[in-house]
């Protein structure tokens, strides 16, 4: 049987924001590269995983520091490739009150994982993507990779409550990450990087974490 090359696109806020929707604080510290091997099936095979984030600003320095600990953590899994947007803060106003605030938009990483996705079916780098996320800017991306490369395929894979409907119909499968893959996922507590220094999982997740 044809090896099918596999590429993940991953939209990291996506993930996130989905475990934070079930209060699953305890899969944050998650190995995105196992959990996109535990939704291959033969015979396809996981070549690269490719994770989107931006780095947050105008948060707490904890809140800051456990998101640098856990991109570092990524950044030592083999074959996983970060990409990153910008994260800005666009003023919003109430209609009932007048009260101003400023609400926090993530940039760029639709457009990244687009781009990165299509330029990847042009350069014959996989037979089937997988793109975890819920947005649906990445329908136009999937129509033209279906268009294109009908022998390709697209899978859309929903964290958790990020379904849509609109990426469902337009991929040509779609699966959803349960919490018995992301059980099977979560990094080592501790790992050491080239050099000798350890990264640790962040007390506040540490205390849930299920191993």
């Amino acid at each position: 049987m044809k090896s099918e090359r596999v590429i993940a696109y991953v939209d990291g806020f996506n993930l996130y924001f989905g475990l934070k929707s079930n209060n699953w604080k305890c899969y944050y510290w998650l190995n995105v590269y196992n959990l996109c091997q535990h939704l291959t099936k033969p015979p396809q095979h996981l070549i690269q995983v490719k994770y989107f984030t931006s780095r947050i600003t105008k948060s707490t320095p904890e809140k800051r520091k456990r998101q640098s600990t856990y991109i570092e953590a990524l950044g030592t899994l083999e074959n996983v490739k970060l990409y990153y947007g910008k994260y800005e803060w666009s003023p919003i106003t109430c209609r009932k009150c007048g009260y101003q605030d400023e609400m926090p938009e993530e940039k760029m990483t639709d457009v990244q994982i687009g781009v990165e996705m299509v330029a990847d079916a042009y350069q014959n780098k996989y037979d089937t993507a997988f793109l975890i996320g819920g947005d649906l800017d990445q329908v136009p991306s999937i129509e033209v990779v279906r268009r294109s490369f009908p022998q390709k395929r697209v899978v859309a894979i929903f964290p958790p409550n990020r379904q849509r409907d609109e990426l469902r119909g337009t991929a040509n499968a779609y699966l959803h990450i349960t919490e018995s893959l992301l059980k099977r996922s979560i990094l080592p507590l501790e790992i050491t990087k080239q050099g000798g220094y350890i990264l640790k999982c962040p007390e506040e997740w540490i205390k849930t974490v299920s191993l």
